[in-house]
Formats: structure tokens, C-alpha cells, sequence
């Protein structure tokens, strides 16, 4: 039976999304059916397709009482809306229905466990009791748990806050038994995530603290994920409210913790630990197994700091990144795009043994949804000191990458992007000294920019609203450099 909450949100998401033009929204990146939307949910793959759910309020472009959206892909390029899956529309979930993760279950239901919140009053926005609940349907239509919620406070260690305890992601042992991980905090706001066990999916033991944060890594840890991969076991979480240091920027970000796992004693190990994305918009990372054996990753390509771009004059406000495939080398997450992206390459364009000093246009390398690749390299050695990459460019607009090889530094520059709202706009992140030479897959769709550096060694993933007729791209040296770019166009058609 659906809810009259669920039903009215069901039936605005279909009038009021489908009068959004195509053209005003991404080609390849998942955007709310209308509305607003944040982190990925649910991302896993049932009865054929590749479902992504997500943090969603239909009726406004601003944060408010958490359903979960719901879209569908077989390639996870060209999504299919369908129907709300979740409303805050029981009393455990009455608050919002928030972060969470998808399993099938062995009798072939689409299992989803997520985090219901309960508000305390409407004079503290913030402060919500939040435990764990599952709703299972058939991939369509979801029915909520009549025990729910299956997993709260009374549950954890003594001193975690039961006003930050969520985003649970669940998977499946060998043996088929469950396991998950959740984000939970000490009262003191240090970030912990807790690891539990169960043989049916709904009745759960308590078993460790998974990993916890000394207070050196932000707050709250939020949205782990915790799976092995190339012989190691990787944690990732988003912490959030973190310190500028040298190796971490400020605010909300996502982080890849590598190590060992004990099962017997549900400890991790960690032994290195990176920035999974070193641009602004890139949070709340999510991963699945594909059928094929792939790592695939997910995440809100926004930052909570930049939400003023909701002003812009579009029906929805926030979208998912490209879906990344990664892998373990050498202690590092290295991360590509996920190759069904290369079946949308059109057009064709190489150079190749380009020399540029000061700036060059080469022919045929322009446009705004695209798959371009540059390697840039010194002419003789130590022959430059800078190379800029401007691009989607005309008379006033443009976003540009520098890299510096004396500093092993590679920025990003939206502020001249047509932004109106004094937001942080550059960031640096700091790349392997090759001697001058870099490799950059630059990947871009109407409104977003994501940089691959070294084939995925790192990644830079950026927001942008420049008009879609700035189209140009530019190459700048200061000093002699030589380049090979190639470009394609990406559609569907």
C-alpha cells in the first residue's frame, strides 16, 4: 500500500520533471527527476538493471524532508527515472528517510536499508534521532519493515551519539550471511564506523569498531563503504568539517583508507590512506560489484560550501559523477571512467608533436560534451614553467587547468566560469614528478568537468554553469612544450 506522502511525491516528480528539456540537463550524468538532490543510495544491480537511488526532495531546489529518488541504467550512461522509491511516511522514518544502501535477498526481493531520522522539535533543525530501517519490494514499489528500525542506539557502544548514527551499506558474505557498516560519532565528534552482522538481513549483532577517527580527520564520518579489492581491504568514508592541512583540503571530503581486515576480531588495519578526489564537488562516495567483476564507484558531484549555485534558473540542483571504475596499485585507489563511456565516442580528432609557446587553438579541438585526452611534455628538459588548458571558453568565460612541473602542481580555475557568488572556485593538487610530462583525461558534460591524472592516478571533479555556447579550448605555455591531444565528442545518437 502506498502512502498518500509517497503518492502525491510520485505524482508531482512525474508532471512537474518531465516538462525539463533534455537539452537542460546533463547527457550522461545522473541530475533529480526535479527538485533537489545529494547523496548516492541504493546503488546496486537487480533483475537487469543497475539501480541508483538517491537523497531527494522533489517540491524545492533546497535540502528538506529526505525521500529517495530512483533511477535505472543498463550501461550507467543513459538513466531511466522511475517512480520515488522511499517518503518520510512512517514515525521511525517520520524526520526523512535518509542515506542507505541495496542487496537482494534470496528469494529475490530488492532489499533496502537506510536511515530513518526522528526530529526532536523545529526549534533545533539539527538534531534528529537516527537508526537504521529497511523497506524490500521488487524493484518499483517498496514496502517498509513492520520491526523497523532494526538497528538504533540501543545497539552501539556506550557514548556514540544517537544523533549521528547512519548511511548503512550493506553486502553479503561467501557463506551468505550479511554484514554492514555504519557511520556513528563519539559525543564528542569523532567519527567512528561501526561494523555489524547478521543471518537473515534483519536481526543484527553489534561486532567492532570498524576504525575510528582521533580527532585529526574532521567530525562525523559519514557514507562508508567497506569492501577488498586487489588483494587489499579498502574503507571509504566522507568526514566531514575537516582542517586545511598538507595533504587534505578543507570542508566535507572523501577518503580512501588501504589495509588489512582480521574477521575474527572485525578490525581494520590501515596502512595508507589518500584524498579519493582532489576537486570541490566530489562527496559521498558509493560502491557496487558489477556482473562482470568491476568495481564501479558512485558520488554527489557538489560540495555542501557551494550550494548558493542553486540560484541558477534550472528545475533541479545536484548530479551524480561519472560512475568510476578503481582499483588497488601500489597502496593507491586509482580510478578511471567506467568504459561503457568509450561507445559514445563520435568525431575523432588527433594532433599530434604540438608545439606550443604562448597560446594555440588546434583545429577541430572544441566542445562541451566530450572525452579528451593531452599529454604534455617539456620540448628539451626544464623548456617550461607553466601549461594552461582553458576550455569552455569564448570572449569573457572560461575554466582552466595550469600545471606547474617545478612545483609537481596541478590547479583547477572555475572563477572566471560565469559564477556570480564568492564561492571557492580554485583548488591544487599535487601530481608525480615525471619530469615535466602529465597525462590528463578531461571529461566534460553540460554542467561538470572531471580531470583523470596519469591514468586515474588522481581525479579533480568540478560543477560548472557556463553558457553551453562557450565551446572553446585553449592551450597556454609559458616556455616551450610540445603536446598529442586526442579528442571525441560523446552522444548517444
Amino acid at each position: 500500500m502506498i502512502s498518500q506522502i509517497l503518492r502525491e511525491a510520485r505524482r508531482f516528480e512525474e508532471v512537474e520533471g518531465d516538462q525539463i528539456p533534455s537539452e537542460l540537463r546533463p547527457l550522461f550524468h545522473l541530475t533529480p527527476r526535479v527538485g533537489w538532490m545529494n547523496d548516492p543510495n541504493g546503488f546496486s544491480y537487480y533483475n537487469g538493471y543497475y539501480h541508483l537511488f538517491y537523497q531527494y526532495y522533489p517540491y524545492m531546489k533546497k535540502w528538506g524532508p529526505m525521500h529517495w529518488g530512483h533511477a535505472i541504467t543498463k550501461d550507467l550512461l543513459s538513466w531511466e527515472f522511475l517512480p520515488a522509491a522511499l517518503a518520510p511516511d512512517t514515525l521511525p522514518d517520520s524526520g526523512g528517510c535518509f542515506s542507505g544502501s541495496a542487496i537482494e535477498t534470496d528469494d529475490g526481493k530488492h532489499l533496502l536499508m537506510y536511515t530513518g531520522v526522528v526530529k526532536l522539535s523545529d526549534l533545533d533543525e539539527d538534531k534528529f534521532i537516527q537508526a537504521q530501517c529497511l523497506a524490500e519490494g521488487d524493484g518499483i514499489d517498496y514496502v517498509k519493515c513492520v520491526d523497523n528500525p532494526i538497528i538504533d542506539n540501543t545497539n552501539i557502544p556506550e557514548g556514540l551519539s544517537k544523533y549521528d548514527f547512519r548511511d548503512p551499506k550493506i553486502w553479503r558474505e561467501a557463506d551468505g550471511t550479511y554484514r554492514c557498516v555504519i557511520g556513528g560519532c563519539t559525543e564528542d565528534h569523532k567519527g567512528r564506523i561501526l561494523y555489524f552482522k547478521s543471518d537473515n538481513a534483519y536481526n543484527w549483532e553489534f561486532v567492532s569498531v570498524l576504525a575510528e577517527n582521533d580527532g585529526s580527520l574532521g567530525t562525523m564520518w559519514e557514507c562508508p563503504d567497506f569492501f577488498e579489492l586487489d588483494g587489499k581491504y579498502v574503507l571509504l568514508t566522507s568526514p566531514q568539517d575537516c582542517l586545511r592541512t598538507d595533504k587534505y583540503n578543507c570542508g566535507n571530503i572523501v577518503v580512501a583508507m588501504i589495509g588489512t581486515f582480521d574477521p575474527e576480531t572485525g578490525k581494520f588495519h590501515k596502512e595508507t590512506e589518500q584524498l579519493v578526489d582532489s576537486g570541490i564537488d566530489f562527496y559521498a562516495t558509493q560502491t557496487l560489484l558489477s556482473e562482470d567483476g568491476r568495481r564501479i564507484m558512485s558520488a554527489w558531484m557538489q560540495n555542501w560550501d557551494s550550494i548558493v549555485h542553486t540560484i541558477r534558473p534550472l528545475r533541479w540542483f545536484g548530479q551524480m559523477a561519472l560512475p568510476r571504475e578503481i582499483h588497488v596499485k601500489d597502496g593507491r585507489l586509482f580510478q578511471e571512467p567506467v568504459r561503457e563511456l568509450e561507445k559514445l565516442r563520435k568525431n575523432k580528432v588527433t594532433a599530434e608533436n604540438v608545439h606550443v609557446n604562448e597560446t594555440v587553438k588546434v583545429e577541430g579541438i572544441s566542445g562541451r560534451i566530450i572525452d579528451m585526452t593531452v599529454r604534455i611534455r617539456p620540448e628539451y628538459p626544464n623548456s617550461y614553467r607553466k601549461f594552461k588548458i582553458r576550455f569552455a571558453e569564448d570572449e569573457t568565460q572560461y575554466t582552466s587547468l595550469t600545471y606547474r612541473p617545478s612545483e609537481n602542481a596541478l590547479e583547477f580555475d572555475r572563477s572566471h566560469s560565469g559564477t556570480r557568488r564568492a564561492t571557492i572556485h580554485t583548488r591544487k593538487c599535487h601530481v608525480a614528478d615525471n619530469n615535466g610530462e602529465i597525462k590528463l583525461r578531461i571529461i566534460m558534460d553540460r554542467f561538470s568537468v572531471e580531470v583523470f591524472i596519469n591514468d586515474g592516478e588522481q581525479a579533480m571533479s568540478y560543477v560548472i554553469y557556463t553558457d553551453q555556447t562557450a565551446d572553446g579550448i585553449s592551450f597556454i605555455s609559458f616556455g616551450d612544450a610540445v603536446i598529442d591531444v586526442e579528442k571525441y565528442d560523446l552522444s548517444f545518437e
